[in-house]
């Protein structure tokens, strides 16, 4: 029985969230910014190499950018964890008997009458008291901890993938209405994402599809706008 809890937690979507988040979003903003770049330079320019030169510009830029600043990001809020963590540590040393009275009232808050709480956090510290504080008090786990090169590798590879897709739509398909093929193979591209994206966090796949079609629709809409009302020749 304890086997199968094990694999029953390990089944939580909460589990997937990190790399799930950096990897949706780098796939959907992937299709989106290359499909929306290149629909505003087809929509300007009667020649494919303009088209195709900026949509492989705007992936090589776009997945670079995408992988530095999860980094970033992700190593500020990892940096801010250490110095919760050495924090924590100090006050251990400093004043145990206080931090265990705060662990026993978080226990308590939850639901945990006064005696079993103060019980339970007994026990937590004997056995490791910088971890229970550190899960309980400052809500740092395993599943929630940052991971900078993770973030950064998932973001920049998942942007890749999605921008490669409206870099193939430019190469190979017809310049006659290149804008039209762009669009329609973006919104299809997005919504398979939305519904994969869905079924692995096990949420709403028609909210995931209306949502996506919506604000994809917005984007490429404004950037082909854009694109005829400076309508210059490219070429």
């Amino acid at each position: 029985m304890e086997a199968s809890s094990d694999n029953y937690l390990d089944n939580h979507f909460i589990h997937r969230s990190n790399w799930l988040r950096a990897a949706v979003l780098g796939a959907n903003d992937g299709i989106l910014s290359t499909a929306s770049l290149a629909i505003g330079v087809a929509a300007a320019s009667d020649l494919r190499e303009p088209v195709i030169l900026a949509t492989l510009a705007g992936l090589v830029a776009g997945a670079l950018s995408m992988a530095a600043g999860e980094y970033v990001s992700v190593s500020s809020q990892t940096d801010v964890e250490k110095a919760d963590i050495e924090r924590e540590k100090q006050e251990l040393k400093e004043m145990p008997q206080i931090e265990l009275q705060r662990l026993a009232e978080i226990y308590e808050q939850r639901g945990l009458k006064k005696e079993t709480a103060l019980l339970v956090a007994t026990e937590l510290t004997a056995k490791d008291a910088l971890a229970a504080h550190v899960r309980d008090e400052l809500g740092i786990n395993e599943v929630s901890q940052a991971k900078p090169l993770q973030a950064a590798w998932a973001s920049g590879a998942a942007f890749s993938a999605g921008g490669i897709l409206p870099l193939l739509v430019a190469l190979f398909l017809p310049l006659t209405h290149m804008e039209y093929y762009l669009y329609g193979f973006a919104i299809v591209f997005l919504i398979i994402l939305g519904v994969l994206a869905a079924k692995t966090g096990g949420s709403s796949i028609s909210k995931a599809i209306i949502r996506i079609t919506f604000w994809g629709t917005v984007a490429m809409g404004l950037t082909a706008l854009v694109g005829h009302l400076f309508g210059v020749s490219l070429g």
